[in-house]
C-alpha cells in the first residue's frame, strides 16, 4: 500500500523561530495564544506555525507592551477596536463606492433626457471666481 501525501500546511515560522526574531520566550507566545491574543495554525504534527499576518499582529502586540506599558487586557481591547475599525472602514468604502456608482447612473440617465422635460431648467455650470 503506498502512502498518501501530506496535507501541506500553510506556510508558516515555528515558534522558535519566532520567539529568536522577536527576541521573546516561547512560553510568551504560548501565553499570548492562552488569552487570544494570537491564534496559530497548527501542522499535522500539532506545531505552532505563525503566519506573516500572526506576525504582524504580534508587532503589534509588543509595540503596545513593551513601547507604551499596556497591560494584555488593555491589548486585547485595542486589538478588537483596531478590527472593528477596518470593518468600519471597509464597509465606508463600499458605501461610497455605491453612492459613486448611483450618482454616475443618475447623471448618465438625466442626460439623455430633454432639457424641455426638465422642471427647473439650469444652464451648462460656470467657474465660481474667488475674491481674497
Amino acid at each position: 500500500m503506498a502512502a498518501r501525501p501530506k496535507k501541506r500546511a500553510r506556510a508558516g515560522y515555528m515558534i522558535s523561530a519566532v520567539a529568536e526574531l522577536y527576541k521573546i520566550h516561547p512560553q510568551t507566545l504560548r501565553l499570548y495564544e492562552r488569552v487570544g491574543l494570537l491564534k496559530p495554525s497548527r501542522s499535522q504534527g500539532n506545531t505552532r506555525l505563525y503566519t506573516d499576518q500572526d506576525l504582524e499582529r504580534l508587532e503589534v502586540i509588543l509595540t503596545l507592551t513593551r513601547e507604551m506599558g499596556v497591560n494584555l487586557a488593555g491589548v486585547e481591547i485595542i486589538l478588537n477596536m483596531r478590527e472593528k475599525m477596518q470593518q468600519m472602514q471597509h464597509q465606508m468604502e463600499e458605501f461610497v463606492r455605491f453612492v459613486q456608482e448611483e450618482l454616475l447612473r443618475g447623471l448618465s440617465s438625466a442626460q439623455g433626457r430633454k432639457v424641455q422635460e426638465a422642471i427647473v431648467r439650469i444652464g451648462r455650470p460656470r467657474g465660481i471666481k474667488i475674491v481674497h
